[in-house]
């Protein structure tokens, strides 16, 4: 009994040596509340309940919802609607759309563009160190919204370099892309580029590793554009690519050596294709494209570049009569070996799926089912038949949309 005191004290010594290094895995997923899917129709809600924010940590096995906090989030637009700041020290949310205050049936573009701190979770500790002190846990004070900022019409896709100094966000109602500086917790608005015409439908933007480039894509025009980047400086370049019909999502390796773009097509039951953008080439060009099924959602490196996830709704969104229904949208994970891919595995999951992320390790992935109100686990072991396999839900309030991790 008298080692009891010791072992405590030797207990906080642990806690405290460890709390730089136990940082958890944060997943910010961005829930819209005001839509639901009725018999294929999306369908504003009356009195809806706030949109929230829910914040995962993905390390914790399995994983688990950790914060909950009320934001503008939105459906509208492709599932990277929210960033994370390479240490975790803020997420960013976008809400493409907002019920229309003249009609409450209706939707309208925004232009909202939630700071949210998440320096009260990353480097709390939260576990117990059972042979030394029973029940010895941490609870994390809640993250906060520092600040609500204002991009362009239809604010959707958003990505942070990897340096954490400058967020890049596409405007679908307004052809062109915001510019934030960060310093901190601290994001400035500086500026917008035009990126197409009003209606080009610019989606997703992300940046290569080096920070001098991105990519964005324009769906409704059928087109990639590449982006230059200086310091804040972001201008268009005269080189454009040609993916496929609505190319929307959009992912770069970590390493920067390919990008993989979703063609979301026409939604008519046709099956649609995702692309391979070779960034090593000169100029960078389309070199090969691969056919995935109805609607692409989401792309999704894996941390070591090695994989591709696609969420591909499957018809899952159509209304129950159409020829082109199917009971569950899919989730796929291809391999990579340079510039080709190759289907390593496929898994049925729920209705309207929409974001992913991966676990740092590549073993656990996340998706989002917007019908079900729910994020799926799932456990991935590499290639073979039975590489992917459900492992647990996560529920959210409203409908998980987007969805992102610090990038690797």
């Amino acid at each position: 009994m008298r080692d009891l005191p010791r072992a405590a004290a030797l207990a906080a010594v642990l806690v405290a040596g460890t709390a730089v290094a136990a940082y958890a895995q944060l997943a910010v997923s961005a829930n819209d509340s005001k839509l639901k899917l009725v018999d294929g129709k999306t369908t504003v809600q009356k009195g809806a309940p706030p949109d929230t924010v829910a914040i995962i940590d993905l390390r914790a096995s399995p994983p688990r919802l950790v914060a909950e906090l009320e934001v503008p989030a939105s459906v509208v637009g492709p599932p990277t609607s929210v960033a994370i700041s390479p240490k975790e020290e803020i997420a960013l949310v976008t809400s493409a759309m907002q019920i229309d205050p003249a009609d409450p049936g209706k939707q309208t573009p925004n232009d909202k563009v939630t700071v949210i701190d998440l320096t009260p979770l990353k480097a709390t500790v939260i576990g117990r160190i059972k042979s030394l002190v029973q029940k010895a846990s941490a609870a994390a004070p809640p993250p906060k919204v520092l600040a609500t900022l204002q991009a362009g019409k239809g604010a959707a896709g958003i990505s942070i370099n990897k340096a954490g100094t400058l967020a890049l966000v596409a405007n679908r109602a307004e052809g062109t892309v915001s510019v934030f500086t960060i310093a901190g917790s601290t994001v400035t608005p500086a500026g917008k580029v035009t990126v197409g015409k009003e209606s080009s439908g610019p989606s997703s933007v992300d940046f290569t590793p080096d920070g001098n480039t991105a990519l964005v894509t324009l769906d409704n025009d059928h087109r990639i554009v590449v982006l230059s980047i200086d310091g804040t400086k972001v201008e268009p370049t005269k080189r454009e690519l040609s993916a496929g019909l609505r190319p929307y999502a959009l992912d770069i390796a970590p390493k920067g050596e390919v990008a993989v773009v979703g063609n979301a097509g026409a939604g008519l039951g046709d099956a649609d294709t995702i692309s391979v953008i070779d960034l090593k080439a000169d100029p960078p060009r389309v070199v090969n494209t691969y056919t995935v099924g109805q609607t692409p959602e989401a792309v999704k490196f894996s941390p070591d570049g090695k994989f591709v996830a696609v969420t591909v709704m499957n018809g899952s969104n159509k209304p129950l009569n159409s020829p082109f229904f199917n009971a569950s949208s899919l989730l796929q994970v291809w391999s990579r070996n340079g510039t080709q891919l190759t289907k390593s595995g496929e898994l049925p999951i729920g209705k309207w799926c929409q974001g992913i992320v991966w676990s740092a390790n590549g073993k656990t992935l996340l998706v989002q089912c917007m019908v079900e109100e729910e994020i799926t686990v799932v456990r991935f072991s590499g290639l073979g038949g039975k590489s992917l396999q459900k492992a647990g839900t996560i529920k959210t309030k409203g409908g998980p949309a987007g969805i992102r991790t610090a990038e690797p």
